[in-house]
């Protein structure tokens, strides 16, 4: 921790943790710094936030919105002073309640959701670029276009709005594969030391000054030059080594999951256990040619002996590479029908925008899940949107993989698979652009589809288990075969991943009326022995329990246990207590 700035020293936690003022006082204080209209109250204005995506839900006293970083940094201060919980959030996108309420605390609630404060710096000719908190992908994506560059993550592997701070707060991975789990070294932050008192700390690599509020303000104008950035040479703002790591095709460990102890650094891996307020980030060169190739097979020996042969001999790593099951891509071909059409014909910038409307549709008195049945209802007017070749694979083959090369590697590609169909149980097709964009927003569409046939059959699913397991490089049995008395506990099951990596996303749509305890208990104890991590990128919410190294993270960032506590059901009370 950086030593404290003398303007700070009077910012100190409420004695043991209670809260310093009364609630109403707490938030007058608050609307003096954002305005009546940005500190939000009562249920019907704060569930949007205080409730999660897929899990998570919780009473907060008050959310609020800054809407500038000094704000930002005001408010948090207020919140110390009054010694009550701080929740940061951003697009809350998780898929794992981990910025949202959960349960009962010991103190008030309140959640600082980010978002409005928008912008981003690109640096050395875009090489690098510092995020503000209300940065999305969408928004990174834009600004790195032109210069011909990419961020980690781009929309296709990543969560519809999803923030760039929910990824490196959650060492997201995503479905690239020469890049990694979202990681920096590079971040601007405020956190509470073991004397709960506040510090702002600038390990961003910027000359900014002394002063916090003056900090803060310079960054978001930014109002510094090329000579106040230092080189990031001791500090890595990207995971340069995934790139060689996750060719080890034959170690006993998996290539990443949320909880490696070697990609947990400051703001990486805090999971809301600091305010953060910039990070810090390298951008990659666009690939100028690529060409996407859909495989098929029954046999998944064949599909385990093409990842090896690519990670293992080929010059060059794929962009991408994604499995689908036959079950997954017909959910998707149902009821993920218009999150591909909407993101084909009105573009992912839009997608927040429609989902704001099903949130409308869902406050009518109409009855649970209005919007998912009013937008089911219309894609069902919409003709049949799968090219014919996709559709011909999905007929004769059980196990697909979308593999995507560039450059050089699509020469490696054309070779290989073309001498593979003679020696392994496969096909595939070089796809056309129109083809290729089809394969991935399937993909792209396996997941909420899960979720939206939930919706639809409330009287025959209890749940979702959804895990994202990492396995070990070195595991040829990849794909998972349960027990009959466990599997008859599903009504679905949907295989979908990000399959050089060896992650998979497994969804388990249970039964009404299953054990979803003896469920959740065996397939905990499968993975456990089959030497996998999970969670693998969704991080632990308040779903998973944190293991050692990531508890401990939490703990020397946070060891008052200020902000968001309870994530990996670690203890909620103050002081670790």
């Amino acid at each position: 921790m950086a030593k404290a700035l003398a303007s700070d020293i009077d910012i100190r936690l409420a004695p043991e943790g209670s809260a310093g003022a009364g609630s109403a006082a707490v938030i007058e204080r608050l609307r003096s710094v954002v305005g009546r209209r940005h500190v939000l109250t009562g249920k019907a204005g704060t569930s949007r936030f205080a409730t999660g995506c897929r899990v998570g839900e919780g009473p907060v006293l008050a959310v609020v919105r800054p809407g500038t970083l000094v704000e930002q940094w005001r408010v948090l201060r207020i919140c110390v002073a009054a010694g009550v919980i701080v929740i940061p959030q951003a697009a809350n996108t998780g898929l794992t309640g981990g910025s949202t309420p959960f349960g009962e605390y010991d103190r008030p609630v309140i959640l600082i959701n980010t978002m409005r404060i928008k912008g981003l710096h690109l640096i050395d000719e875009g090489r690098q670029v510092v995020c503000l908190p209300g940065a999305t992908l969408y928004d990174l994506e834009r600004a790195l276009a032109p210069l011909g560059r990419e961020p980690h993550s781009v929309i296709g592997s990543s969560c519809i709005g999803a923030s760039v701070f929910g990824g490196i707060c959650n060492n997201s991975g995503g479905a690239l594969v020469r890049r990694g789990p979202a990681y920096t070294e590079l971040a601007l932050y405020a956190a509470l030391d073991e004397h709960e008192a506040l510090h702002l700390v600038n390990h961003l690599g910027i000359g900014l000054g002394d002063e916090p509020e003056a900090i803060l303000d310079r960054l978001e104008k930014g109002a510094f030059t090329a000579a106040d950035v230092l080189a990031s040479n001791d500090r890595r703002a990207s995971d340069h080594e995934y790139c060689d790591h996750v060719r080890h095709i034959d170690a006993s460990s998996p290539a990443r999951f949320n909880a490696d102890p070697s990609r947990l650094f400051e703001a990486s891996g805090s999971a809301g256990r600091i305010m953060l307020f910039a990070v810090r980030l390298d951008s990659f060169p666009r690939d100028a040619e690529t060409q996407t190739f859909y495989i098929g097979t029954n046999d998944t020996a064949a599909l385990a002996e093409l990842r090896r042969s690519i990670l293992g001999g080929f010059a060059s790593l794929p962009v991408s590479g994604e499995y689908v099951h036959r079950d997954a891509f017909d959910m998707a071909t149902e009821y993920g029908k218009d999150t591909f059409l909407a993101i084909r014909h009105l573009g992912t910038d839009r997608l927040p925008a429609l989902f704001g409307v099903k949130r409308l549709f869902d406050r009518l008195p109409a009855g649970a899940n209005f919007g998912d049945r009013v937008l089911q209802a219309v894609s069902r007017l919409f003709p049949d949107h799968l090219p014919v070749r996709l559709k011909q694979f999905r007929d004769r083959f059980e196990h697909h993989l979308i593999l995507k090369m560039a450059g050089e590697g699509i020469g490696e590609a054309h070779a290989y698979l073309s001498a593979a169909v003679g020696k392994l149980s496969l096909d595939y097709i070089e796809c056309t652009g129109e083809e290729a964009s089809a394969a991935f927003l399937q993909r792209f569409a396996v997941a909420g589809a899960a979720i939206r046939y939930r919706a639809l059959h409330p009287r025959q699913v209890e749940d979702i288990v959804a895990l994202d397991i990492a396995l070990r490089r070195d595991d040829r049995d990849w794909f998972e075969t349960l027990p009959d008395e466990i599997a008859q506990s599903a009504e679905k099951i949907l295989y979908y991943g990000h399959f050089f990596c060896h992650v998979f996303h497994q969804d388990y749509i249970i039964r009404k009326g299953a054990d979803l305890g003896a469920f959740k208990r065996h397939m905990g104890a499968a993975l456990e022995a089959r030497g996998a991590e999970y969670p693998a990128e969704h991080n632990v919410g308040h779903i998973y329990a944190a293991k050692p190294a990531l508890a401990r993270h939490y703990r020397a960032l946070d060891p008052c246990n200020l902000f968001n506590p309870g994530i990996g059901q670690t203890s909620r009370r103050y002081g670790w207590k």
